[in-house]
């Protein structure tokens, strides 16, 4: 006998709106439906409609919470690309060592969330407390721990300054003295070999098909990686490889254990990273403009259209923006955070796991909803999806409405 069960699109499970339908004969799953779009923000139509380029990047740093260097980052790439604004090289050295530091606060709170979900909260609380060593360096080098306002068209609008160098080297060898105590945890615990192997199978094949990005498609053994593959501030110089899990077992099976190892290695991968670029760091300046009304003037004059690309500790984040000359907003801005691609995993990864695995296997892709901005309507039982068009057509009906 089959029958429906919905998750979401708020339920204790899950920490950020989603619906998942699922149909189940026993505990198996037969078949799943992924609903988005349980939230809309209005993130982009703000960029274009409200804000000027500048104050759009203090909005992209809250597209997502976590994600809060990789989103404006990527916004700001697009930009300088159409406006010709050089980067100091210095400044592109302390971009790489921000990314990187995000990437490892981002992959080890994935690591408690992950241990949470197995019902593992001694681990969730310990992850979560090693982790504070790298929110204290970012608090330490940005002021802030979250929201830290540091980058900047032409470059970054604070130095790492000498006095940050010997935390930094603190904090790298922190992690690396407890590393294996996080890998035996993580990949020898019993209880967690067995909730996470052969669960939810992300086959390679599926994996390209679906476009899957980021750790969890280097879990299933497809090599891709934006640092390498169209390397971005000063990544040329790092000859950064994806990581897939065959590094460390030898094999790829493309399940949620898979899925740890490739995060755990790339907290390795990021401390090597930072190290390197705190060695190689040049001198010099670290903005290329230092008045903000002139760079502000650049950018409003200047007319094109550029994507970026960067890889955020989800997988790819790509802006698409468009600037026209002597509009005051961006004229278009198009976010593709890498949730919205990797929620089409989820299927294959659910068909034929049983209802417990849901949490874990979900969770696994280290979902964003934040990050994937839709909204469906239902009206007379009946859902209609709104596309960013007709959202912005709604949104300027109501400002004329209220301009009456």
């Amino acid at each position: 006998m089959k029958y429906e069960v919905p998750i979401g699109p708020i339920h204790p499970a899950l920490k950020e709106p989603i619906l998942l339908k699922f149909t189940l004969e026993g505990e198996k799953i037969v078949d799943v439906d992924v609903i988005a779009s349980q939230n809309h923000r209005g993130v982009e139509w703000i960029g274009m409609n409200r804000n000027n380029p500048l104050q759009s990047i203090y909005l992209a740093e809250r597209v997502c919470g976590i994600c809060n260097f990789c989103h404006p980052a990527c916004l700001v790439m697009a930009v300088e690309e159409i406006a010709g604004i050089e980067v100091p090289e210095r400044a592109e050295y302390i971009r790489v060592i921000q990314a990187e530091l995000e990437r490892i606060h981002s992959h080890l709170l994935w690591a408690g969330v992950a241990a949470h979900e197995l019902g593992f909260d001694s681990l969730l609380h310990y992850v979560w407390m090693v982790r504070e060593k790298v929110m204290d360096i970012l608090e330490t080098i940005n002021g802030n721990r979250v929201t830290k306002s540091i980058i900047m068209y032409g470059g970054v609008r604070r130095d790492i300054k000498e006095e940050h160098i010997p935390k930094l080297r603190e904090m790298i060898e922190y992690y690396r003295q407890i590393f294996k105590k996080i890998a035996k945890l993580f990949l020898e615990d019993k209880t967690i070999k067995m909730r996470t192997r052969e669960i939810g199978v992300l086959s390679k094949e599926d994996a390209i098909k679906l476009s899957t990005v980021g750790p969890t498609a280097r879990a299933s053994g497809v090599k891709k990686d934006v640092r390498q593959d169209m390397p971005y501030f000063a990544y040329p110089d790092f000859e950064v490889k994806a990581i897939t899990p065959d590094l460390l077992t030898g094999e790829i099976v493309g399940d949620t254990y898979d899925r740890i190892i490739v995060r755990l290695l790339e907290v390795k991968q990021s401390l090597d990273i930072i190290e390197k670029a705190v060695d190689e760091m040049p001198k010099g300046e670290i903005l290329s403009e230092q008045k903000v009304i002139k760079l502000l003037a650049q950018i409003k004059k200047s007319e094109g259209e550029a994507v970026a690309r960067y890889e955020a500790p989800r997988g790819e984040d790509i802006h698409y923006v468009k600037l026209k000359s002597g509009f005051e907003h961006l004229y278009s801005w198009k976010i593709r955070a890498p949730t919205y691609i990797n929620l089409l995993s989820w299927r294959p990864m659910l068909l034929d796991m049983q209802i417990a695995d849901i949490p874990i296997v979900a969770a696994s892709i280290d979902p964003c909803m934040s990050c994937t901005n839709r909204v469906i309507v239902v009206k007379d039982k009946k859902e209609r999806i709104l596309t960013a068009e007709q959202l912005h057509e709604l949104s300027v009906k109501k400002t004329r409405r209220m301009m009456r």
